[in-house]
Order: C-alpha cells, then sequence, then structure tokens
C-alpha cells in the first residue's frame, strides 16, 4: 500500500487525536455527565441498534464482558433497555430508550462544539477535518 499521508498531515491528526483525548479525560472528570465512552456506546447504539451485546462490543472493539459493565449504569438510568432475543434466548438485543436518545443528543453537542473549538483553535480549520476524515474513511473502506 502506498503511503498517501505526508508529515504535515499526520502531524494535524496527532493534534486532532490529543484534542479528543483531552475532552475525554475532561468529561471523565464531570461527575454529574455522560462519559465520552457512555456518548460513543450511546452513538454506536443508535446506528446500530437493536443490536445484541456482541456486535455492539465488535463495533466498539472491546471485550463483551466490558459491554456488559457498561451497559450496566447505562441500563439503570434508563438510557438503554436490555431484552432477550426472541429468536434466541441466550442472546440479549440492547435498544436505545427515547430518555437515551435525548441524553446522547443533548451531551454530544457540547462535546462537538469543543471539538470544533479546539480544532479551530489548534490551527487545524473544522471544515478541512470533515473533508479529510471522509477522504481517509474512503480510502480505509477500498483496502
Amino acid at each position: 500500500m502506498v503511503s498517501i499521508v505526508d508529515d504535515g498531515l499526520a502531524d494535524l491528526l496527532h493534534r486532532v487525536v490529543m484534542l479528543m483525548g483531552e475532552a475525554a479525560r475532561r468529561r471523565t472528570d464531570d461527575p454529574g455527565g455522560l462519559t465520552y465512552s457512555q456518548i460513543r456506546l450511546l452513538g454506536t447504539l443508535e446506528e446500530i441498534e437493536p443490536a445484541t451485546q456482541h456486535r455492539l462490543a465488535q463495533a466498539l472493539s472491546v471485550s463483551d464482558p466490558a459491554i456488559s459493565r457498561a451497559l450496566r449504569p447505562l441500563e439503570a438510568e434508563g438510557l438503554v433497555l436490555i431484552t432477550v432475543d426472541p429468536e434466541h434466548a441466550r442472546r440479549r438485543l440492547v435498544h436505545l430508550t427515547e430518555l437515551g436518545r435525548k441524553a446522547f443528543h443533548t451531551a454530544g453537542k457540547p462535546l462537538y462544539d469543543e471539538f470544533r473549538a479546539g480544532l479551530e483553535a489548534a490551527g487545524f480549520p473544522y471544515e478541512r477535518y470533515l473533508e479529510d476524515t471522509l477522504r481517509l474513511a474512503e480510502i480505509l473502506a477500498s483496502d
């Protein structure tokens, strides 16, 4: 495979990853809000629901037990609903509740705004980030 990422773009992508990490750490320190991992889990669930716990674990690249642990507080808060799969009694289906959908969109908006402002403050125009991200996704999908 030919490398199509030059050093300048690689440096900018590294800065993007650092900004995301900083935002995630700050969000984890907020005792009243959703963590970055929870926001990511709810967003992934919105895209693929209903999903088995195993499918959700695959989509997030984590283990099945990690998903089980991550879902417990979300279920207790009423953000997700876990039911028995009618086609397979040992399988659990995870559904995003309306409360969970609202929480995801409410929590995701400040994170989106923070991320955009952070990129722009770092000298990385947000529109370019979007274009480059889509281009990178197309390149990765074609391999």
